[in-house]
């Protein structure tokens, strides 16, 4: 049997017997198997731990429903969130190590990214979009669908704001944008031409502009005002071709649009 954790300790006796009594006897000896091996019900689906306790799904389902839980998923979620850190990347030692690196190389690139925030320039350009006309947002190839979502978001919050995606498009609209309004180009690596083409114009014409990229040397960044630099993994498995994850882009366009809300907010 595998040691209690602080969940079951927290049901005294007569909770337990007060709980059973609501149960069924197949329901009251799954829901008794759950409480005393938590560690082990924490990395089975339902379907191997209905083969591990002898008891059909819809048993499992209907007791942790009777004990508040949404359904299965909810409480084996419950015992990870009781078990805290210590249960960090524990299913992983259930996977091959192939595998494993896959999914720690994205757990390096948030982290690492999380870390190279700066809070200053985070709180700068919140006050760029705030008392911006318009937010103009230029990226491209797969960073084109990050500013989509940026784009959606901004004007959920009421902000007038676009993003462009073609070269010669925004090579114009660089030369339209005036001083009132606000540029955030997202942009991996900083040396996509016409990005780098478009700050240029707009540092010449004095229009605020922020970067995010994880290049602290790319062409863009003299040109930038404000910099969210995030943190590239060198690891790719598209060797073949030019695509790189756009997680640390994502997690830096998430924080900042977050935290422009709690900023804002009435």
């Amino acid at each position: 049997m595998l040691p209690e954790t602080d969940w079951f300790q927290r049901y005294t006796e007569k909770d337990f017997q007060e709980v059973i009594m609501e149960l069924s006897p197949s329901e009251a000896y799954f829901w008794n198997f759950a409480l005393k091996h938590q560690h082990q019900i924490m990395h089975l689906s339902i379907t191997q731990l209905s083969a591990t306790v002898n008891v059909s799904t819809a048993t499992i389902v209907r007791t942790v429903k009777k004990q508040g839980f949404s359904g299965y998923t909810d409480f084996r979620h419950s015992l990870f969130r009781d078990e805290g850190s210590a249960a960090q990347f524990i299913s992983l030692n259930n996977v091959d190590q192939q595998i494993q690196q896959v999914v720690l190389q994205n757990e390096e690139e948030v982290t690492n990214t999380i870390k190279l925030m700066d809070i200053n320039v985070i709180e700068d350009s919140i006050q760029l979009l705030k008392h911006a006309k318009t937010i103009y947002i230029f990226a491209r190839g797969l960073s084109e669908m990050i500013a989509t979502e940026m784009t959606l978001k901004f004007q959920l919050l009421g902000k007038s704001a676009q993003s462009q995606t073609d070269p010669n498009i925004i090579k114009t609209i660089a030369n339209r944008v005036t001083d009132q309004d606000v540029v955030i180009f997202i942009t991996l690596n900083g040396n996509t031409p016409e990005l780098v083409h478009a700050a240029q114009v707009l540092a010449k014409n004095d229009v605020s502009n922020i970067t995010l990229t994880t290049n602290q040397q790319a062409a863009i960044v003299p040109f930038s005002d404000e910099i969210l630099l995030g943190y590239k993994s060198d690891l790719s498995y598209f060797q073949e071709f030019e695509v790189r994850s756009r997680l640390p882009l994502q997690v830096m366009a998430r924080i900042l649009l977050d935290s422009y809300v709690v900023r804002t907010k009435k």
